[in-house]
């Protein structure tokens, strides 16, 4: 089963009076992408929740949210007394006409001077444990929703790929029609001129000339290509589990073989055909771009 690059997982806890709420976001990207914010206490797990995601995702463009809600004695900043005292000597020089009034708030609020409180090794290492538990949990929701939105893409694909068998199997049944309608109209044409004429047809000219013809427009070649790598699309849809890549060269190729088949075959039957397959190959190329 293939999965969707499209999904939506989160978690909560609490722990010592802190709340803790994560959120996963997901969308299609070539590439893994991911963008991780975390409160300024917590920046230097980047690189490890980085890892969390990585080895669960191969793809997308993935946010990663953690809001934290501290109603704990531990949520008081640290005061920096030496740079408290630094601002209010600076604001005592400051001449007025009257007693110079130093709004304590304000003050509080300039840099420097409250400044979060230290992390021990060990309280690192317990936010962390906390910090994985969450990914994992809003990974597991994620995952599933990746999962179901696969299977919807899934169905759908299989569904163009069926319509392009259909029309490629009609003009598989065609193409032998086109040689045997250019047989005739150079036959007719031929005879008309030599009524004309009261000249003598060669016949082995007219079979020369089918023959160029027929080598110059087959395209049981391209057919043949066409089928099998629809025959591989549909086994990738089945098996792969990360095969957006696979399927988009895929498509890419199924493409290009019905570019030549409409180039080649001369009629507009097949030229019918040919319309309708690109236009469920088109499909297939939009879809295949938010598959893992």
């Amino acid at each position: 089963m293939i999965f969707s690059m499209t999904g939506y997982g989160e978690s909560q806890c609490h722990d010592n009076g802190v709340q803790y709420a994560l959120e996963l976001r997901s969308v299609n990207n070539r590439y893994f992408k991911a963008s991780i914010k975390l409160p300024e206490t917590l920046a230097v797990l980047e690189a490890e929740v980085e890892k969390l995601l990585r080895a669960r995702l191969l793809r997308g463009s993935v946010t990663c949210t953690l809001r934290l809600r501290n109603t704990s004695a531990e949520a008081a900043q640290d005061v920096n007394v030496a740079a408290l005292q630094r601002y209010v000597e600076q604001l005592g020089r400051i001449t007025t006409s009257g007693p110079v009034q130093i709004d304590l708030a304000a003050v509080l609020a300039l840099p420097g001077v409250c400044q979060p409180p230290e992390i021990d090794e060990s309280q690192r290492e317990h936010q962390f444990n906390i910090l994985s538990r969450l990914v994992n949990q809003a990974l597991d929701r994620l995952v599933e929703m990746r999962r179901a939105e696969g299977q919807a893409l899934q169905e759908d694909l299989l569904l163009h790929c069926r319509r392009i068998r259909e029309n490629l199997t009609a003009v598989a049944e065609q193409a032998p029609q086109v040689m045997k309608d250019y047989h005739q109209r150079l036959l007719q044409r031929a005879n008309e001129l030599l009524a004309e004429s009261s000249l003598q047809l060669q016949l082995d000219d007219v079979r020369r000339e089918v023959a160029v013809y027929a080598e110059r427009c087959d395209v049981n070649e391209e057919i043949a290509r066409l089928r099998s790598h629809l025959d591989q699309f549909e086994k990738l849809c089945d098996k792969g589990e990360h095969a957006g890549r696979k399927l988009d060269f895929l498509a890419q190729e199924m493409l290009r073989e019905a570019n030549t088949i409409g180039s080649k075959a001369n009629d507009a039957q097949i030229a019918h055909h040919v319309v309708e397959i690109k236009s469920a190959i088109d499909r297939l190329k939009e879809q295949v771009q938010n598959v893992e």
